[in-house]
């Protein structure tokens, strides 16, 4: 995927995460945003996938675990969706991690929960060109 490319499915995604929080609000469940975040894309033709397992390799290894990333849009840009108080420093190293794990370059961590929407965006890279 081209930069340009990144550029516009991060616009998309960005602006259909705010749409969901302006409809909705605040205080809901984490599968509510992620669900509405995906039907969103949906209108805007951006193919995105809920609940995608990746598998986790340790030492070259095939582990028997896999870890879980909330949305997956264009099978190329990560979105950790959260509805808490207050993020983490452990919610940041989870989006890190996962660009790392996975191989991909993009990365957003959105909090649903904040009166002005602008307040939960966060953008992470990961050997972005």
């Amino acid at each position: 995927m081209k930069k340009q490319d990144f550029e516009y499915f991060a616009t998309q995604l960005v602006d259909a995460c705010y749409r969901v929080h302006k409809e909705l609000g605040p205080g809901l469940l984490e599968s509510v945003y992620r669900s509405c975040v995906v039907e969103e894309l949906k209108v805007r033709k951006i193919k995105s996938e809920e609940e995608v397992l990746i598998p986790l390799y340790y030492r070259g290894q095939r582990l028997k675990k896999d870890f879980r990333i909330d949305i997956l849009v264009e099978n190329e840009i990560i979105i950790e969706v959260k509805a808490v108080e207050n993020l983490l420093a452990v919610h940041v190293a989870q989006v890190i991690s996962y660009l790392k794990l996975s191989d991909k370059r993009l990365g957003f961590l959105i909090n649903f929960n904040v009166p002005v929407f602008i307040e939960g965006i966060h953008r992470y890279v990961n050997n972005y060109y």
